[in-house]
């Protein structure tokens, strides 16, 4: 990022009036003796001094050491098995004491603890084909989300891995992108090389399958009928919204870290799009 802007640039005398701030290099990761690196994930909680890297069929854990511009390697393990086993994405547990990673490789998942860089559950054959992406429930321990080549979003509990929770098939070529709701975990966005933006529903599977939990005491004798009416009706999981505003295939797809019915999908052509869960849903969940 410049310190100034270049002599006869198109900026607006807004931009101009507040210049751009410079990056600054904190560190250097060195995992090119291990070799490609295909994910890097910073520790969601804590004072973020810890970076998991996966490079190959290595998983890499670093500390980012204050004094120091080159990253400090805390402990590593690697995948074992026959032919070139290679990593293609991982995920940081916020749950556990942030101790656990899950990692993809080909049509696994395995899980890891990072303290002493153990596997401690595998899912063997979780895709039909190539695992493309990862989340964790941030509000609900043990609930993983996976997607990949064979069209699907599946659901895992960690504890009993021998099926999928729940599947989901509303694509119709890759998924890329599996992202939960940082505050409502029952909204899950997936992105696919269909072109379209998928929101799911998946509440009964969620921390609130019986909607926004509050005090009795702060309820009116209405509401608390229709609240009881409410829990009485068995939760249903549907698709909310298919958006298809992008024209090639969708990369990515992310959550507002502050604006929770707020979210962005980017396409291969370079187009970015910001979209809003629907009021009507949003006021359901809240109220």
């Amino acid at each position: 990022m410049p310190l100034e802007l270049e002599p006869g640039g198109q900026d607006s005398p807004e931009d101009a009036a507040s210049p751009a701030h410079a990056l600054e290099l904190l560190c250097h990761l060195e995992p090119a003796a291990r070799g490609s690196t295909a994910c890097v994930a910073w520790e969601p909680a804590g004072d973020g001094k810890r970076v998991i890297s996966l490079a190959d069929n290595h998983i890499l854990l670093w500390d980012l050491q204050e004094s120091s511009s080159q990253a400090m390697l805390a402990s590593s393990a690697s995948l074992e098995g026959k032919g070139q086993l290679k990593f293609t994405t991982g995920r940081w547990s916020p749950h556990h004491n942030c101790s656990q990673v899950a990692t993809a490789n080909d049509t696994a998942i395995r899980g890891w603890d990072t303290r002493t860089m153990s596997q401690i559950y595998c899912i063997e054959s979780a895709h039909g084909q190539l695992v493309r992406d990862l989340d964790f429930n941030p509000n609900k321990q043990y609930y993983l989300a996976s997607c990949g080549d064979d069209c699907k979003v599946k659901f895992w509990d960690t504890r009993n891995v021998a099926e999928p929770v729940k599947t989901l098939e509303e694509h119709s070529h890759w998924v890329w992108n599996v992202r939960y709701n940082h505050s409502h975990d029952q909204l899950v966005l997936t992105g696919s090389s269909d072109s379209r933006v998928i929101l799911s529903n998946m509440v009964s599977i969620s921390s609130e399958p019986f909607g926004h939990l509050v005090d009795d005491d702060d309820l009116s004798d209405q509401e608390e009928r229709r609240l009881e009416e409410k829990s009485q009706e068995p939760p249903q999981d549907s698709v909310i919204a298919t958006y298809e505003e992008h024209e090639d295939s969708v990369y990515a797809v992310d959550w507002s870290s502050a604006d929770p019915w707020l979210f962005a999908s980017l396409s291969y052509d370079g187009r970015l799009v910001i979209n809003r869960v629907p009021r009507a849903l949003k006021y359901h969940i809240l109220l």
